[in-house]
């Protein structure tokens, strides 16, 4: 099992040894956004979940803290989310992520996506219990890197997602709420006319109140082509 380590703002560090992951999608605070937006996913070949917000089961090795990731082909692409992580003691951790998917595969099945490709988290973290008064404040943005050229295509507040609370019951409901579960949030809308099919990804969470930030970044790599 895949084991990572989280940086907290008070010099400690957390360790959690993944046995459960989760990606969130269709995870918008606002469901009838939502329901429109798979309603343009479906015009694009994209299957509708039967239900939002959905919930994909994910191998758990596929969580990882990296700074590069690897692509099968020039269509994948990440999304900038955060992350709730049970550490091996119990607590409850908040971090960044993205969860970088396949935009080919995507339109055969989403969790076959998910599964596809790495779940990037950062390497620093907060205690939820300690933001969770300000969560809807705190900022998800997202660049992309096309050669050097950086660009914005995500910036929003988690006010526009589900909160962690919402997910807590989910888990607490299954059973899930134990050591070892990482859960992603899903995502914000992306920037008009953004080029998500990028060389890199950079991802931060930034807390107002306190100027904090925690952040991700790393490059696509492009696999070489199969032989046969």
């Amino acid at each position: 099992m895949t084991a990572l380590d989280f940086a907290l703002p008070d010099g400690t560090t957390r360790s959690v040894t993944v046995s459960r992951l989760l990606n969130a999608g269709y995870a918008g605070r606002a469901q009838e956004e939502v329901a429109a937006h798979v309603a343009e996913l479906a015009e694009l070949g994209v299957p509708a979940p039967s239900v939002t917000p959905a919930l994909y089961p994910v191998s758990p090795y596929l969580a990882a803290q990296v700074t590069s990731v690897p692509a099968q082909h020039g269509r994948t692409s990440g999304e900038a989310e955060w992350a709730l992580v049970v550490d091996d003691g119990g607590d409850l951790l908040l971090t960044v992520a993205c969860d970088h998917t396949d935009r080919d595969l995507e339109v055969h099945g989403v969790a076959w996506s998910k599964n596809a490709s790495l779940d990037v988290l950062g390497a620093k973290a907060w205690r939820l219990a300690d933001v969770e008064d300000r969560l809807d404040a705190i900022r998800l943005r997202a660049w992309v890197r096309h050669g050097e050229r950086e660009a914005l295509v995500q910036d929003s507040t988690l006010e526009a997602l589900l909160p962690p609370a919402y997910w807590v019951e989910v888990l607490h409901g299954h059973g899930w709420l134990t050591p070892g579960t990482v859960l992603l949030s899903g995502t914000v809308a992306m920037v008009s006319g953004a080029d998500q099919f990028a060389d890199g990804w950079r991802v931060e969470l930034e807390d107002p109140a306190t100027g904090e930030v925690l952040d991700l970044g790393y490059s696509v790599d492009r696999m070489p082509d199969p032989i046969g």
